[in-house]
């Protein structure tokens, strides 16, 4: 067991496509859901677990979340500028990095919201479980059942030692990656600035045997689009 990251990568420089019409005037991580924006929903989930620090890498109205940014007091915010080309979220990361530091990080998703249903955070859980000797990263997944917004076939496997395993070729899996997970700022080393995916760090690290995962309990929502928000709106009302 580690001590919670104090650290976090906020991925929110897409361009927010599948969520039209309501990115057409701002980024997706301004888009508001009951009453709050996607990036506040998580900018808040991560100050409750302990991080003091936040980096969060722009691009579509860079200008605009920049602005809104500044008005948070908790975590931290640094920018990662990526306003001349758009990174991809494993270039991203890889821009960020001089920002990230040497201890593992939170890294999330802005479209990805759930409503703490235990009495320990998710994000507590997680960081409790990771372990820097034996994972370069755990990701946060959850039953396909349990979500919203969610239509995809599910991405991983979960093996008896927690280890993940992809889909691959079979029709289904029973996990969904939330968006958010830890992962160990060394799997950046000598990586390009250059648009990649995440998902090229995670084959090196599944590969080693070295990517796990975690199940959350909570009730997930995926954000991504229009109708999704609308859905998530209406639990959100329900429930409150």
């Amino acid at each position: 067991m580690m001590h919670a990251p104090q650290r976090a990568m906020v991925m929110a420089a897409g361009l927010g496509t599948r969520m039209r019409p309501l990115t057409d005037d701002r980024c997706k991580a301004l888009v508001e859901l009951g009453g709050k924006t996607l990036i506040d929903w998580m900018l808040n989930r991560l100050a409750e677990a302990g991080v003091e620090e936040a980096v969060v890498n722009v691009h579509h109205f860079a200008d605009r979340l920049e602005t809104h940014l500044e008005q948070r007091t908790a975590p931290a915010i640094l920018i990662s500028d990526e306003r001349d080309e758009l990174l991809e979220t494993g270039g991203g990361l890889a821009k960020a990095a001089p920002l990230l530091g040497k201890d593992p990080i939170f890294v999330a998703n802005i479209d990805s919201v759930w409503r703490e249903d235990g009495a320990e955070s998710e994000l507590r859980k997680l960081a409790r479980a990771f372990d820097p000797e034996r994972m370069d990263a755990l990701l946060l997944i959850t039953p396909t059942a349990n979500t919203l917004g969610f239509d995809g076939p599910g991405d991983f496997f979960l093996k008896q030692d927690g280890q993940l395993e992809r889909r691959g070729e079979r029709a289904s899996a029973p996990y969904a990656y939330t968006g958010v997970q830890i992962l160990h700022p060394r799997v950046l080393k000598g990586l390009p600035v250059e648009p990649f995916s995440t998902n090229l760090i995670w084959n090196t690290a599944l590969e080693a045997g070295r990517i796990y995962g975690c199940v959350m309990d909570a009730f997930w929502m995926h954000v991504g689009d229009p109708q999704a928000r609308e859905a998530a709106e209406n639990r959100l009302r329900s429930s409150s």
